[in-house]
């Protein structure tokens, strides 16, 4: 009898509009993979990836995600639109005080403990916005269950806000938190919403410290690795708004750090497959991963794009 391949499933950070693109190339996966993705051995999500993350592991199958982006309504969760009532489409006034002067205090006294994106988020002002309508969301999926966490590997990445640590709740030996919690964590970008609480410390959004995180994988065994990386690209358009050709060179940058991640654990012998918005995505998708009016059309871009990528 033939070994049943280990399989793990990176989905990373990119807001509204990440999330929509993710789903977008679900099913895609799950064809791919001969399996339901709720069955995988590992499933990584940062940001928005930790909610699709909850959301697979919790029964919900990329038709039925895809279904809910459309606007149908579902028993038990949120109604999409209801996300944006929370996080809007640009952020609140913030806070007029630093973010974390405790990573601060901790970086002057180990220069090259934290970092540099993540020490960079602690210069940013508190944000005010709350994760009301997500916590509602993870919580009506795991009901039955307090804690939330499924059998199977689910890591969701978020960062300690006061010592600047990657910390993967889920895995052996990171602190202890109820799923609803470790989501809420995972998706708290600082300077937009308030850092999640959770036992004595704060933390923010995983994306601080990678759009990914497939690093998290490298010493572990896994056949295939598959990883949707929203926020990094590795062909762009060409936008004629400076603005916007400046976040089209940031996503090269963060393709890159993505590649050396890849590399990383495809040493371990894993087979290494990234996707990444392309050209037609990125018009779609246009400068703000916030921006939800754009939800279904880049939702449908992706269905088409990502199964061309995975070939």
């Amino acid at each position: 009898m033939a070994k049943t391949k280990r399989v793990a499933l990176v989905l990373g950070a990119g807001g509204t509009l990440g999330a929509a693109w993710m789903i977008g190339g679900l099913a895609a996966l799950q064809e791919r993979l001969g399996r339901p993705l709720s069955q995988v051995d590992t499933i990584v999500g940062t940001s928005a990836g930790s909610v699709l993350a909850a959301a697979l592991r919790h029964g919900f199958t990329p038709d039925d995600l895809v279904a809910h982006q459309l606007g149908e309504s579902h028993p038990l969760v949120p109604h999409p639109d209801e996300f944006e009532n929370d996080s809007g489409i640009l952020p609140p006034r913030p806070r007029l005080r630093l973010g974390s002067p405790r990573m601060l205090a901790t970086a002057a006294l180990a220069p090259h403990s934290v970092h540099p994106q993540v020490l960079a988020s602690a210069l940013l002002p508190q944000g005010r916005s709350q994760h009301h309508t997500l916590r509602r969301y993870v919580q009506a999926l795991v009901h039955s269950d307090p804690g939330g966490w499924p059998l199977q590997d689910t890591w969701i990445v978020g960062v300690d806000y006061e010592s600047g640590r990657r910390v993967v709740f889920g895995r052996p030996g990171s602190p202890a938190a109820p799923l609803p919690d470790a989501v809420v964590a995972s998706c708290s970008i600082p300077g937009w919403h308030r850092p999640a609480v959770i036992g004595e410390r704060r933390y923010v959004d995983g994306g601080m410290r990678s759009v990914a995180s497939v690093d998290v994988l490298h010493r572990e065994e896994h056949d295939e690795v598959y990883v949707l990386a929203p926020m990094a690209s590795h062909h762009t358009d060409r936008p004629r708004n400076p603005a916007v050709r400046a976040e089209r060179v940031l996503r090269q940058v963060l393709a890159t750090r993505l590649d050396r991640e890849a590399d990383k654990v495809a040493r371990s012998g894993a087979k290494v497959t990234v996707v990444t918005p392309g050209p037609d995505d990125l018009a779609a998708i246009g400068a703000n991963l916030m921006d939800g009016r754009r939800r279904h059309e880049v939702l449908r871009t992706a269905q088409a794009t990502i199964p061309a990528a995975l070939g």
